[in-house]
């Protein structure tokens, strides 16, 4: 019995992919979203802040941004407005990025405690792009990309990585704005409507709609079919297997 399900669209007649990181290669995300957890709760037991984090607070708030971006929308909502701080502030320091770097420690310790390992349905997608010779690059807001595409054994698979590392010293805005994806594209001397977009949340695939990139496939690990589509995905897939030839 064949229980392959069929893509929604076609990667034909694209020259290059371009993937997020965080729960469309990898599933970090659930790491990223168990360390904001915890480090919210955290600090707003300190604060005394009534109204707890919850799940609809990491989509809104966090998904898709920049570390930094994602503590001072975070904080905001609660009506919390602290100075910017240093990037070299201590977690224990009461600024924004103290609080981002805070997050940091959360997470780093549950990827040294439990590892990563791609999702299978990605990684067989890449390596059919690759046998294919398709560029690939990663975008990914976050500053530990290079560690965690090498963790899960995918460095050597995507020369082009604009990460948050690269926004940083471009200057370059947050998704939703479409910034780190137009940087990817002009590393790779490619008109955005020649690339394929995969991302998960709903701030990346706005990004890469403002972009004007060729496709862009959301990929549901929980935003939700719906709010992916209306935030600009042309199509929205549970798994990247989908576009592998059976």
């Amino acid at each position: 019995m064949n229980d392959y399900t069929p893509a929604p669209v076609s990667l034909d007649g694209f020259s290059a992919v371009l993937f997020d990181l965080d729960g469309v290669l990898t599933p970090t995300a659930d790491l990223h979203r168990y360390a904001w957890q915890s480090m919210f709760t955290e600090v707003f037991a300190e604060k005394g802040v009534v109204r707890p984090y919850t799940d609809d607070d990491y989509f809104e708030h966090l998904d898709g941004k920049r570390r930094y971006d994602g503590v001072a929308s975070m904080l905001a909502s609660r009506g919390i407005v602290l100075p910017l701080g240093s990037p070299d502030d201590p977690p224990t320091a009461d600024t924004v990025m103290g609080i981002g770097n805070r997050k940091n420690d959360y997470f780093s310790r549950a990827l040294e405690e439990r590892g990563i390992l791609p999702y299978e349905g990605s990684v067989q997608l890449v390596n059919v792009l690759q046998e294919k010779r398709m560029p690939m690059g990663v975008v990914s807001s976050s500053k530990n990309a290079t560690w965690v595409l090498t963790a899960a054994g995918l460095i050597d698979r995507f020369p082009v990585i604009v990460d948050g590392l690269v926004a940083a010293e471009q200057s370059l805005a947050s998704k939703p704005a479409p910034d780190m994806f137009l940087h990817a594209a002009r590393s790779m001397n490619l008109d955005p409507a020649d690339i394929v977009v995969f991302e998960d949340a709903i701030s990346g695939v706005a990004a890469a709609r403002a972009g004007d990139f060729g496709l862009v496939i959301g990929v549901d690990r929980g935003a939700g079919h719906e709010a992916l589509l209306e935030a600009g995905a042309d199509a929205v897939v549970d798994d990247l297997a989908v576009f592998v030839t059976h």
